[in-house]
């Protein structure tokens, strides 16, 4: 009896150890997790904010999406950090990284230059019908910001051949919302998010991003 007793407990003992080494490398494994960008060549900023993002767990297994304004860029995943689309995409006019208090609720003849910019930061964002009852990705509901299908505006904004424009300075001239092609918004962005909520990361152009994202700086080793 005492024979079989104490290889059942050794038993016991090994199998709680092998559960240990598996969670330990489990854990490893998520500290080591990269986004997938595909045939896209991101940024250094936007390549190592999506992979923190997955390794931190940060987008509670939602889609998200990275919004790179120093490129003007867009790029959309599934909540494992795989790449459904990228972008080009018209930001706000003026460069910085914050809002202006109030400003959802203003009308945009009296919004100046230097306050139409795209706000840096982290928004649980999810699609709806704006005031025209046209479907949008609410940003920041508050603040008006959406990300849309590109809007004609005025003929001297030039809006379609901007998106069409390789030079990201170019692609500066919302009022702060992000302008995506109308097909990418359909097949991409509405898609991934339909009835669910995602998470939106807009990248700093004036600040460090471990400003913005708390998330980033710890045990970063990118």
């Amino acid at each position: 009896m005492q024979g079989p007793a104490v290889r059942f407990i050794g038993g016991v003992v090994f199998l709680l150890g092998g559960l240990l080494a598996f969670g330990a490398g489990a854990e490893e494994d998520a500290a080591l997790r990269r986004a997938e960008f595909g045939r896209e060549t991101p940024s250094p900023a936007a390549q190592q904010l999506a992979d923190r993002v997955l390794q931190t767990a940060d987008n509670q297994n939602l889609p998200f999406i990275v919004i790179d304004k120093v490129q003007a860029r867009v790029y959309v995943f599934q909540a494992d950090g795989r790449l459904r689309g990228a972008t080009p995409a018209l930001l706000g006019l003026a460069i910085g990284d914050h809002t202006v208090p109030g400003i959802g609720q203003r009308p945009l003849s009296s919004i100046r230059p230097d306050e139409r910019t795209t706000p840096a930061g982290r928004f649980k964002a999810n699609t709806d019908r704006d005031i025209h009852g046209v479907e949008v990705l609410w940003v920041d509901y508050d603040s008006a910001l959406s990300l849309h299908a590109v809007v004609p505006g005025t003929p001297k904004e030039r809006r379609a051949q901007r998106l069409a424009s390789p030079l990201p300075s170019e692609r500066r001239i919302s009022f702060g919302c992000i302008n995506v092609p109308v097909r990418f918004y359909s097949d991409v962005v509405s898609t991934t998010f339909k009835g669910t909520y995602g998470i939106v990361y807009v990248l700093p152009e004036t600040r460090a991003v471990g400003d913005v994202f708390s998330f980033f700086s710890a045990s970063n080793s990118n």
